[in-house]
């Protein structure tokens, strides 16, 4: 029984080395309100903020959103706590910088939407939200703000639509140009 738990341990150690403890490194990179890029093993990891979702870059507060986060973590040290890996390959965690959770701090300041479908269980971060909302403080000083995830249905929804159909060749043509003759209809 003791080499099966050792087996395991050392197969966790080494697959997901980055999952099974925090670590600490640089700010390199802000994409945007919930995505860095923080240096791991001399490269650098995206990092997506567990619990949280900010507007997108092209959204209400999103620029916003990604400057609050430069100002609180780019080029400084922050400690990465991950969570899990999302689709995308990037780490979900928790990081924090001078002592403060960044996650925290953009739902405290109306940065950020708390991420309901990931972190629903997380009550802290519900009541960070309810607080914000309350005080109408970012983006909540807005009358309707979209959350980011209905905002990315409606651009994806709107951009299918944008597509490029195949044309529908079998329609008929009631009067054709006096010079042209219709072959193989």
């Amino acid at each position: 029984m003791t080499s099966y738990v050792s087996l395991l341990v050392f197969v966790l150690a080494v697959t997901l080395p980055d999952l099974v403890f925090c670590w600490e490194g640089k700010v390199v990179g802000v994409s945007d309100g919930d995505t860095i890029k923080v240096m791991f093993k001399g490269r650098a990891e995206k990092v997506r903020l567990f619990g949280v979702d900010c507007p997108e870059q092209d959204q209400d507060f999103g620029s916003k959103a990604k400057q609050f986060t430069s100002n609180m973590v780019y080029g400084k040290v922050v400690e990465v706590e991950p969570v899990d890996r999302d689709q995308y390959g990037r780490i979900l965690a928790w990081v924090t910088v001078d002592g403060k959770s960044l996650n925290r701090e953009l739902l405290r300041s109306g940065m950020a939407w708390w991420y309901r479908s990931y972190a629903g269980k997380d009550l802290e971060l519900r009541q960070l939200e309810r607080e914000a909302r309350q005080s109408r403080v970012g983006l909540w000083s807005h009358p309707d703000p979209v959350p980011p995830w209905k905002f990315r249905r409606h651009r994806m929804d709107e951009s299918r639509s944008n597509t490029w159909l195949p044309v529908n060749r079998s329609f008929a043509i009631e009067s054709p140009a006096p010079d042209c003759q219709l072959i193989g209809l």
